[in-house]
C-alpha cells in the first residue's frame, strides 16, 4: 500500500482518493481533474446564461414578448433535467472525463447558432439546446467524489461546482462588455449582440478537448482500462438505475436541491432584467448587480461544502444535515424579503445575504450525496442535479412566465417554497448514522449498509471491493465521539 500511494503527489486513502485539497496545485491526477472540472463547469454556465445580460437588446431585435422570454428561460433549464439523469448513468458506466468532454461538444453548436436567431421560436430552440450542458455539474460532483476521500469531499465538491457556478455571474459582466467591445470596433447593435456568442462558443469547445485529453476518470486511471485490467467491474446499467431510483434520500434530496441550486438558475434568468426594469438603470449597470449574485460562488457554495466536513468531524452525517436545513432555510426567509424591499440599496445588499445562504445550500446538499449510494453515485447525482433543473422550471413557469405576477411578488412566492421543500430533509435516515432526530440503529454499520447495493452473487465475484473500502473510510460521519476508535471494515461500529 505504501508504494502504491507514493505515486501520487497528495496523501491518500485506500481507495487512492486524496486526504488533502491543494487548491494551487495542479497535480496529476486529483488536483488535474479539480481544475479542469471546474472551468469546464464555468464555460457550459457561460454559454447557457450568455442571453439574460443581453435581453434588452435582443428583445428588441427579435420581437420577443414577456410569454416569450420567460419560455426560453424555462427551455434553457428544462434540457438539463433528462440531461443530467442520462449524465449520471453515464458517469457510472463510462466515466466521467468521457461523459462530460462529450456533452460539451455536443451542446457547443447551439452556442454558435445563437447569433443566428430571427424569432422567438429559434431564441427557444438555441437555449433549450445550449442548457444541456448544465448537465456536466453532475460529472463535476461525480468526479470529485472519486477523487477526494470521504472527509473533504464536501469541500471538494462546493468548490468545483462553486466556481464553475461562477460562470452564471461572470456572464452578466462578460457579455455586455462584449457586446460594448464588439459596437466599439464598428458594429451596429443587432449584429453586436449577435457576434459575442462566438466567444463563449470557442470557450466551451476548448475546454472539451482539455477534460478528454488531460483529465483522468479515477486515481488509478481511465474507467476503459481499469475494466479491461479487471481492477474495476464493468457494471450493468439495470442494476445501477434500480439501485438509485429505489433510494427515497435520493428523491428527497433532489427535491431539496430543486429549490436551492433550481432558485440560483431562476435568478440567473431574471435578476438583470428585474433591476433594468424596477430600477431603471442602465443595461451595463444592471448587469454589473447581477453578476453580484452569481460571483458570489466564489465563496457561498464552497463554504457550504466546508461548513458540511467541519461540522462531520464533530456531529457526523446528523450534523451534515442540521446544517443543510438550517442555511437553506434561512435562505427561503432573505428570498422572502427581497421580494418586500423597495429601494435599490436595499435590495442588492438582501440580494447578496440570500445568494450566500441559497447558494451555500448547494455545497451542503453535496456533502451529503456522496453518501447516499457508492454503486450509484452518479444516478444519484444525476438525480439530485436534475431535481435542481426541475425546481428551476416549475419555479418560472409558475411564477415568472408572463405577467400573471410582477417579479417582486414572484420572488417573494419563491421564498416560500423554499422554506416549505426545505422540510422533507428531516426524513432522511441512515442506520448507521441516523437522522436529525434520531440516532443510529442499534445493528447499523457502513459495511452493512454498502454491501447491500451487490447481491451474493456479484460478492462472490468480488465487485464490492470498492464499497467496502469507502464502507471503512467513511466511519468519519459517525462524529467525534467516535473517532478515535479504530473499526475495521467487517466490525460493528461503536455507537454514537
Amino acid at each position: 500500500m505504501e508504494t502504491e500511494a507514493s505515486k501520487f503527489a497528495l496523501p491518500v486513502d485506500s481507495e487512492h482518493k486524496a486526504t488533502e485539497f491543494r487548491l494551487f496545485s495542479i497535480a496529476k491526477p486529483h488536483m488535474r481533474a479539480f481544475h479542469l472540472s471546474w472551468i469546464s463547469f464555468f464555460a457550459c454556465f457561460v454559454s447557457t446564461f450568455a442571453a439574460p445580460p443581453l435581453l434588452p437588446v435582443i428583445r428588441d431585435n427579435l420581437g420577443l414578448t414577456a410569454t416569450d422570454i420567460g419560455n426560453a428561460g424555462i427551455a434553457s433549464v428544462s434540457g438539463a433535467v433528462f440531461a443530467r439523469v442520462v449524465m449520471g448513468s453515464a458517469c457510472d458506466l463510462f466515466g466521467p472525463r468521457l461523459a462530460s468532454s462529450s456533452l460539451i461538444l455536443l451542446t457547443a453548436p447551439a452556442v454558435f447558432f445563437s447569433s443566428i436567431a430571427n424569432s422567438a421560436t429559434s431564441y427557444l430552440l438555441v437555449r433549450f439546446f445550449t442548457g444541456f450542458s448544465l448537465a456536466t455539474f453532475v460529472s463535476t460532483q461525480f468526479w470529485m467524489s472519486s477523487m477526494f476521500s470521504p472527509s473533504i469531499v464536501g469541500s471538494a465538491n462546493g468548490i468545483a461546482a462553486g466556481w464553475g457556478n461562477l460562470g452564471g455571474g461572470a456572464t452578466q459582466l462578460i457579455m455586455p462588455l462584449l457586446f460594448d467591445l464588439i459596437r466599439n470596433i464598428g458594429a451596429v447593435k443587432y449584429t453586436a449582440w449577435r457576434l459575442a456568442f462566438f466567444i463563449p462558443g470557442f470557450f466551451q469547445v476548448l475546454t472539451a478537448f482539455s477534460v478528454f485529453f488531460f483529465g483522468q476518470d479515477m486515481p488509478d486511471g481511465n474507467f476503459r482500462r481499469l475494466q479491461k485490467s479487471g481492477d474495476k467491474p464493468k457494471d450493468k446499467f439495470s442494476k445501477v438505475f434500480r439501485n438509485g431510483i429505489t433510494n427515497y434520500r435520493a428523491w428527497i434530496l433532489a427535491l431539496t436541491y430543486g429549490y436551492c441550486f433550481g432558485v440560483e438558475l431562476t435568478i440567473d434568468n431574471i435578476i438583470a432584467e428585474y433591476f433594468y426594469d424596477r430600477f431603471h438603470l442602465k443595461l451595463h449597470t444592471a448587469g454589473i448587480i447581477a453578476a453580484c449574485f452569481g460571483l458570489a460562488n466564489l465563496i457561498s457554495r464552497p463554504a457550504g461544502g466546508v461548513i458540511s466536513d467541519l461540522i462531520a468531524k464533530r456531529f457526523g452525517m446528523r450534523g451534515r444535515l442540521w446544517a443543510l436545513w438550517t442555511v437553506q432555510t434561512l435562505g427561503g426567509v432573505f428570498c422572502v424579503i427581497l421580494g418586500k424591499v423597495g429601494s435599490l440599496g436595499a435590495s442588492i445588499v438582501v440580494m447578496m445575504v440570500f445568494s450566500f445562504f441559497v447558494q451555500a445550500a448547494c455545497g451542503l446538499t453535496f456533502g451529503v450525496v456522496p453518501f447516499v449510494s457508492r454503486r450509484s453515485l452518479g444516478l444519484i447525482s444525476g438525480m439530485t442535479g436534475g431535481g435542481g433543473s426541475v425546481g428551476a422550471v416549475l419555479t418560472q413557469l409558475i411564477f415568472f412566465r408572463g405577467s400573471r405576477y410582477s417579479k417582486e411578488t414572484g420572488i417573494t412566492l419563491m421564498g416560500v417554497m423554499i422554506i416549505c421543500c426545505t422540510l422533507p430533509i428531516i426524513l432522511i435516515y441512515f442506520p448507521q448514522w441516523g437522522g436529525m432526530f434520531c440516532g443510529p440503529s442499534a445493528n447499523g454499520t457502513e459495511e452493512d449498509y454498502y454491501l447491500s447495493e451487490w447481491n451474493t452473487k456479484e460478492r462472490a465475484k468480488n465487485f464490492h471491493k470498492a464499497s467496502l473500502k469507502f464502507a471503512n473510510n467513511s466511519t468519519s460521519e459517525r462524529g467525534r465521539r467516535v473517532s478515535t476508535a479504530s473499526t475495521p471494515v467487517d466490525a460493528s461500529p461503536t455507537q454514537i
